[in-house]
Protein backbone atom coordinates (compact mmCIF):
# COMPACT_ATOMS: atom_id res chain seq x y z
CA UNK A 1 0.00 0.00 0.00
CA UNK A 2 2.73 2.48 0.90
CA UNK A 3 4.32 2.06 -2.52
CA UNK A 4 1.07 3.40 -4.08
CA UNK A 5 1.21 6.53 -1.91
CA UNK A 6 4.88 7.32 -2.51
CA UNK A 7 5.52 8.12 -6.18
CA UNK A 8 8.52 9.11 -8.24
CA UNK A 9 8.40 12.18 -10.48
CA UNK A 10 10.86 14.23 -12.50
CA UNK A 11 11.17 16.68 -9.60
CA UNK A 12 11.59 14.11 -6.84
CA UNK A 13 9.40 11.96 -4.61
CA UNK A 14 5.72 12.76 -4.14
CA UNK A 15 3.72 11.66 -1.09
CA UNK A 16 -0.07 11.89 -0.88
CA UNK A 17 -1.19 13.01 2.58
CA UNK A 18 -4.44 13.72 4.43
CA UNK A 19 -4.06 16.48 7.03
CA UNK A 20 -5.97 16.87 10.28
CA UNK A 21 -5.46 20.23 11.98
CA UNK A 22 -5.98 21.23 15.62
CA UNK A 23 -4.43 17.94 16.77
CA UNK A 24 -3.00 17.36 20.24
CA UNK A 25 0.46 16.90 18.73
CA UNK A 26 2.22 16.79 15.38
CA UNK A 27 2.49 13.20 14.22
CA UNK A 28 2.20 10.78 11.36
CA UNK A 29 -0.87 8.63 11.80
CA UNK A 30 -1.82 5.61 9.76
CA UNK A 31 -2.47 4.92 6.11
CA UNK A 32 -5.96 5.78 4.96
CA UNK A 33 -6.43 2.79 2.67
CA UNK A 34 -9.64 4.11 1.14
CA UNK A 35 -8.13 7.46 0.10
CA UNK A 36 -4.63 6.04 -0.41
CA UNK A 37 -3.06 8.77 1.71
CA UNK A 38 -0.93 8.99 4.83
CA UNK A 39 -2.64 10.73 7.71
CA UNK A 40 -0.70 13.65 9.17
CA UNK A 41 -1.88 15.38 12.34
CA UNK A 42 -0.80 18.98 12.92
CA UNK A 43 -1.41 21.20 15.94
CA UNK A 44 -1.80 24.42 13.95
CA UNK A 45 -5.10 25.73 12.62
CA UNK A 46 -5.56 26.14 8.85
CA UNK A 47 -5.49 29.94 9.08
CA UNK A 48 -3.28 32.11 6.86
CA UNK A 49 -1.10 29.16 5.85
CA UNK A 50 -0.06 28.27 9.42
CA UNK A 51 -0.96 24.59 9.01
CA UNK A 52 0.94 24.34 5.71
CA UNK A 53 4.04 25.86 7.31
CA UNK A 54 3.72 23.44 10.23
CA UNK A 55 3.42 20.48 7.84
CA UNK A 56 6.57 21.48 5.99
CA UNK A 57 8.52 22.04 9.22
CA UNK A 58 7.30 18.76 10.74
CA UNK A 59 8.12 16.69 7.65
CA UNK A 60 11.52 18.40 7.23
CA UNK A 61 12.38 17.12 10.69
CA UNK A 62 11.38 13.57 9.83
CA UNK A 63 12.97 13.35 6.38
CA UNK A 64 15.96 15.64 7.06
CA UNK A 65 15.29 17.15 3.65
CA UNK A 66 13.59 20.04 1.90
CA UNK A 67 9.80 19.63 1.66
CA UNK A 68 7.42 21.46 -0.65
CA UNK A 69 3.65 21.32 -0.89
CA UNK A 70 3.18 20.29 -4.51
CA UNK A 71 -0.62 20.46 -4.58
CA UNK A 72 -3.54 20.98 -2.22
CA UNK A 73 -2.44 24.14 -0.43
CA UNK A 74 -6.07 24.97 0.44
CA UNK A 75 -7.25 21.39 0.95
CA UNK A 76 -6.83 18.75 3.64
CA UNK A 77 -5.68 16.39 0.88
CA UNK A 78 -2.21 17.40 -0.22
CA UNK A 79 0.74 16.08 -2.13
CA UNK A 80 4.18 16.94 -0.81
CA UNK A 81 7.43 16.88 -2.78
CA UNK A 82 10.79 15.71 -1.48
CA UNK A 83 13.32 16.62 -4.20
CA UNK A 84 16.48 14.99 -2.86
CA UNK A 85 15.53 11.53 -1.55
CA UNK A 86 15.00 8.23 -3.32
CA UNK A 87 11.71 6.37 -3.17
CA UNK A 88 13.42 3.63 -1.19
CA UNK A 89 14.67 6.15 1.41
CA UNK A 90 11.22 7.71 1.79
CA UNK A 91 9.44 4.35 2.10
CA UNK A 92 11.96 3.19 4.72
CA UNK A 93 11.48 6.35 6.81
CA UNK A 94 7.69 6.17 6.53
CA UNK A 95 7.60 2.53 7.57
CA UNK A 96 9.36 3.54 10.79
CA UNK A 97 6.95 6.42 11.41
CA UNK A 98 3.53 5.10 10.37
CA UNK A 99 1.52 3.69 13.26
CA UNK A 100 -0.28 0.92 11.35
CA UNK A 101 2.79 -0.72 9.81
Amino acid sequence: MIEEIVKESEKGILIDIEVTTNAKKNEIGKINEWRKRIEIRIREQPIEGKANKAIVKFLKGIFKSEIFINSGTTSSQKTVLIPDKTKEDVVKILKKEIKSI
